[in-house]
């Protein structure tokens, strides 16, 4: 809809009542694509209206009192000094009413057209924007649940987690080494590493027990950390498991065992992803990390790695061990031997 452009982003105050006998609650009213969203003063979504289906119970009155058409018990007062908000509603209500088809021989088209439509947006536009949604909702608490989660459904592959006291603490050592602390250690990935919603970053035993020097496994903990900026791992989870486990966890704060269990999975069986060189360097360069160990440990030839190896930012310098051989050592025997 055309008129819409005129009004995005635009925001008012107002006061909502879920139900006749309800309480009033002050809110935040904006407009969005075909809806008029209620958010409460955390910016938590609390209702959607279809701007098609938006009416107003006093016409031409301030303030201006608006409900779901057919349900005159939930309601949305907007003040007499949040004109420019009246003003938009009523343009876009007006635009709603005069694009609403004409009774006549066209009359089926219409309905089919306007079915169409309503499909394409279940189908196209609502997966997309309940997921966007969903991603700025979700706390990181919840994020961080959902990583563990995940763990205890891949240990059933992987084996338990390692964790030997001395190897854990040279874990710590390394990840605040790196400026990251949540990592953890299996015996058998099936890959070296990969990260997980919360920012956990899973690695297997390999990446310490068959390399001479922590740069490895330094590499592949900076690589996942690279693709957690380049992708929120809740969405890709999201996109994996689907819209109706969108919906579930947007409205319960849950996502069922068996979506965890798919994604899990997903993880575990799909090829692995790896981030843009530029963005991986830049991390190699920040962390005083060399990137040629991590590149040939990849590719022994250097061929697919190339550019890693030409760019390493610490190509002839004369760089400080990453972290005592002392902790290499320890770490190397986290997962007992």
């Amino acid at each position: 809809m055309t008129a819409l452009t005129k009004y995005d982003r635009l925001e008012a105050t107002g006061l909502w009542r879920p139900a006749p006998d309800g309480q009033r609650r002050e809110v935040i009213v904006s407009i969005g694509n075909a809806t008029l969203m209620i958010s409460d003063m955390n910016d938590q979504a609390i209702a959607h209206w279809s701007l098609a289906a938006v009416a107003r119970s006093n016409p031409g009155t301030l303030p201006a009192i608006y409900h779901p058409d057919g349900d005159d018990g939930e309601t949305l007062e907007l003040p007499e000094d949040e004109t420019a908000m009246v003003e938009a509603i009523e343009t876009l209500r007006a635009a709603i009413a005069k694009s609403r088809p004409r009774p006549g021989r066209l009359r089926w088209l219409g309905v089919g057209l306007s079915g169409a439509t309503v499909a394409g947006l279940m189908i196209f536009w609502l997966p997309g924007a309940m997921r966007d949604n969903t991603l700025r909702v979700v706390p990181q608490v919840k994020r961080e649940a959902l990583g563990v989660a995940l763990i205890e459904r891949m240990e059933r592959v992987t084996g338990p987690l390692c964790n030997d006291p001395a190897g854990l603490r040279a874990l710590r050592r390394l990840g605040g080494r790196l400026e990251t602390v949540k990592l953890a250690v299996v015996p058998a990935l099936g890959r070296p590493a990969l990260h997980l919603p919360g920012g956990v970053i899973v690695l297997d035993r390999s990446v310490f027990e068959d390399w001479e020097e922590p740069d490895v496994a330094a590499g592949y903990i900076l690589s996942e950390l690279a693709l957690q900026v380049e992708r929120d791992s809740l969405a890709e989870l999201l996109d994996v498991v689907g819209p109706w486990e969108n919906f579930r966890l947007l409205t319960t704060g849950d996502v069922s065992d068996a979506a965890l269990d798919s994604y899990a999975e997903h993880l575990m069986t799909n090829p692995r992803s790896e981030p843009d060189t530029t963005n991986l360097l830049a991390l190699f360069e920040a962390s005083d990390v060399r990137a040629t160990p991590y590149a040939r440990a990849r590719d022994i030839t250097g061929e697919t790695v190339l550019a890693l190896i030409e760019g390493d930012p610490m190509q002839g310098q004369n760089t400080e061990p990453l972290i005592a051989d002392s902790t290499w050592l320890r770490l190397q025997g986290i997962c007992g031997g």
